[in-house]
């Protein structure tokens, strides 16, 4: 079959340069056209990025001339990774023109009318998609929206726990990797001997996009989930993959084996439909005692899984755990991209 145009907004960036790494040799998406700032725009690729990832800038990307924002694009879906600063306009410009946009910006992620996705957790909520057409007059064109990249590592664990169990409070300390910052993010004086306990506006997101992703779609409507999460955020100097210490109360009660099977058989929408980037296997549950750790989990599936371990009592809630997300491939732009292959395979892409 043919395969799907895509355009990348905020190409030269961190998680645009992801995505233009996971497009190469996709099965059902391919590289068209790149988006970047004035000071890129009219350059080849290959000599406006400033290349950070291992392996080499894909052929097919080096060529392509990066357009400024605003041009008019000729794809058939657009995966942004605009800053949020200029990310809400353009992101709804592209709608209203008829180009389907998922986007890992903040800006619409709250809409009453854009879905917040994680696939495996909530792939219901892309029922929304009609209404929001018919609410902002898009023919072709919709908004959806990736997590904050903690929230997807938190709520992929909890979601196999809420379904078993039920979940009624969280407590979430997260150690958040350098890359979550962008290329440009933290400067290496403030961070090196140093945790940060500071990250702006991350644990307002943690504690309420929660509730939107594991809450219900109905009546053309999200219904947040009956929870409390209160999240604390710290900047630790790892290069990818934040690590998260997590607390649960449950809503009935639970043995460690009982969680541990939960977490491990967990399987969902993206593994039915079999999308390209889903992992066989979402949540991944280690039996070390020092596991997981950034360095030799956050790869797992190809970044795609969430490592979960050190399940054991809490005394203050009921059952603690330990969890790492690659953030710049799960929580980012290897999320974008399972969002598109399930927003394709429901026939919403056209």
């Amino acid at each position: 079959m043919r395969k799907f145009q895509v355009a990348v907004l905020g190409a030269t960036g961190a998680v645009g340069q992801r995505l233009v790494q996971l497009l190469e040799s996709h099965p059902w998406f391919e590289l068209a056209e790149v988006v970047a700032s004035e000071r890129s725009a009219g350059r080849p690729y290959g000599a406006a990025v400033d290349w950070r990832l291992a392996s080499p800038l894909p052929a097919r990307a080096r060529g392509l001339v990066v357009k400024p924002l605003g041009a008019e694009l000729e794809c058939d879906l657009v995966l942004s990774a605009l800053d949020s600063k200029v990310a809400g306009a353009a992101e709804q410009s592209l709608a209203a023109a008829g180009r389907p946009v998922i986007s890992n910006a903040r800006n619409h992620r709250l809409d009453e009318d854009v879905p917040l996705l994680i696939p495996e957790v909530n792939w219901e909520h892309t029922a929304v998609v009609p209404h929001q057409r018919q609410l902002r007059h898009y023919s072709t064109g919709l908004l959806a929206t990736n997590p904050n990249c903690s929230v997807i590592g938190l709520a992929l664990a909890l979601k196999p726990l809420q379904a078993a169990f039920g979940v009624t409070e969280v407590s979430v300390v997260t150690m958040q990797a350098l890359s979550g910052a962008g290329l440009q993010g933290v400067a290496g004086m403030s961070i090196v001997d140093n945790v940060i306990p500071f990250i702006a506006d991350e644990e307002e997101k943690i504690e309420v996009e929660s509730l939107k992703i594991l809450g219900g779609f109905q009546a053309q409507r999200f219904v947040p989930a009956e929870l409390r999460v209160s999240a604390q955020c710290n900047r630790v100097a790892v290069l990818d993959g934040h690590t998260e210490s997590v607390s649960v109360r449950l809503g009935s009660a639970a043995t460690a084996e009982q969680l541990q099977l939960a977490l491990s058989s967990f399987s969902s929408e993206p593994q039915r439909l079999q999308l390209p980037s889903a992992p066989a296997q979402p949540v991944i549950v280690s039996d070390g005692v020092d596991r997981p750790q950034p360095q030799l989990d956050r790869d797992l599936a190809q970044g795609m899984a969430v490592s979960v371990g050190r399940i054991r009592p809490c005394p203050v809630l009921d059952w603690k755990f330990t969890l790492v997300v690659h953030n710049a491939i799960r929580g980012a732009a290897g999320a974008a991209l399972l969002n598109a292959e399930l927003l394709a395979a429901q026939g919403y892409l056209g």
